[in-house]
Order: structure tokens, then sequence, then C-alpha cells
């Protein structure tokens, strides 16, 4: 990766956040911000967007560090390394839940750390390759779209697929995957892209990774929706505008 790995620091002890801070910026890392609460994690996330959050799990107040990750994994994909001094089983057995890329237990060496964020760093590349790797070198034809159906590429040939068996469409960093009835597509073209493109009418961008068809739409909770028994976060600046769109669908 040419720009630094983007970092945010999440501990209530400052002294130990200021100390990790100064290790990772000697390392070339790039630390994003520090910040003591969930309160102010979840708003560093959304604003900040870094690609490893460091957690320390005892956190005070009402959400310790991984309640705080299961909110950040409802609105954004990061890697998370926790770091704590309770490593008891219980504790463990919750964080793993949440599929961390790391545990470090306090007190840890500087050495500690940077191996932590080293190994986390090369398997995101690696998972950023992987997804590379899917989709054929050779140019691909765009997608292009008529009223009722969308032409895209898949096997080495152009398909149809109609516009109402689409379920939902994920970003997948510059790329999309189109979840259809039955098949999915991968194409070589941003969320960004896809929802400029796709009609308005029957698609609204309810996240920012992802794009729903508003007609298959199952159930609609708090923070997220239901298509076809899949869970898809749902980000409350458009949770307004999809219960709109819905009433007029």
């Amino acid at each position: 990766m040419n720009t630094p790995i983007k970092i945010l620091i999440v501990e209530d002890e400052m002294i130990i956040a200021a100390n990790i801070s100064l290790q990772l910026t000697m390392l070339g890392y790039e630390v994003v911000g520090i910040v003591p609460r969930a309160e102010d994690a979840l708003t560093c996330v959304k604003q900040d967007l870094p690609d490893i959050v460091l957690m320390d799990i005892n956190l005070k107040g009402d959400l310790d560090g991984i309640e705080t990750v299961k909110l950040i994994q409802k609105e954004q994909d990061v890697a998370v390394i926790y770091l704590t001094a309770n490593a008891d089983e219980a504790h463990f057995n919750r964080a793993k839940s949440t599929h961390p890329y790391a545990f470090i237990s306090k007190p840890f060496k500087k050495l500690d750390l940077q191996r932590a964020i080293e190994l986390t760093v090369d398997r995101l590349q690696l998972e950023n390759n992987n997804e590379v790797d899917v989709v054929s070198s050779e140019p691909e034809p765009s997608p292009f779209m008529l009223s009722d159906c969308i032409f895209v590429r898949h096997h080495e040939k152009m398909v149809k697929v109609d516009i109402k068996d689409i379920l939902y469409i994920e970003a997948e960093r510059n790329y999309c995957r189109i979840y259809s009835k039955g098949k999915e597509y991968l194409l070589v073209m941003t969320l960004k892209d896809m929802d400029e493109k796709l009609p308005n009418k029957h698609f609204l961008r309810v996240h920012r990774s992802f794009i729903v068809n508003l007609s298959q739409i199952d159930e609609i909770a708090s923070s997220h929706i239901v298509i076809a028994k899949k869970a898809i976060p749902l980000s409350k600046s458009l949770k307004e505008e999809l219960l709109k769109r819905l009433q007029t669908i």
C-alpha cells in the first residue's frame, strides 16, 4: 500500500494510548485519533475511515470494547485488534465472535504490537489481492442498462439480468457484487458508479457498502433491513429516505 495505514486507538488510559501512538508513528503508521470512549470511537470511524482499530476491551462507560466493535461493524468494514488486561476465557470468546485480526494482552512489549500490526496489514493486503484475482485480467465491458434489465459480463459472455430479480448489490472495494435470485455477478465498477446508473425508481443506497432493490425488502429494523434472509446494515442518515421511498412504490 502506498499511503500509510490509518490506525485509530481506542483506549481510556491516556498514558498507554499516547505511548502506543508514539510507537505506531515511529513505525510509519498514521494515527488518525486517540479516543477514550465508545461514542467517540463510533464518530471517528465514520469520519476518518481507519484501516485498523486498536480497541481496549475494558472501556469505561455503558459500552465495553466488544460491544463498540459490534456497532462499528454494522456501519464499516474495518480490521480490529483487541487490547486487554483481562484475557479470561469469557472475554476471549466474546471478542472472538467479532472476528478480530489479533488479540494483545496487557502489559505488552513494543515488538508484540509491531508484529500484530504487521500481520494485520499483510492479511488486509492479501484479502485485497484475492478480491482482484477473482476478476479476469482482460478488459471487462461495462454493464449496460435498459429500463427493465442489465447486461453484465459472466463467464466470458454478456448475460441479461432482470431488474426485478436483483436483490441487492454489495461493494467490494473497486468492484461490486450483484446478488440476484439464485446467482451472483462480480463487476469491475464502484458502487458509486453503479448507483448513478441504476434506475432510481427501483433502487436505493442504504449504506456506504450496499444498494438494495426496494421491492425485495422483507423487514426493516432500527439499524438494518432484511432481504432474502440477509441482514443489510442501514445508515441512520438514510433511514428516513428509505421509508419515504417505500411509500411511493
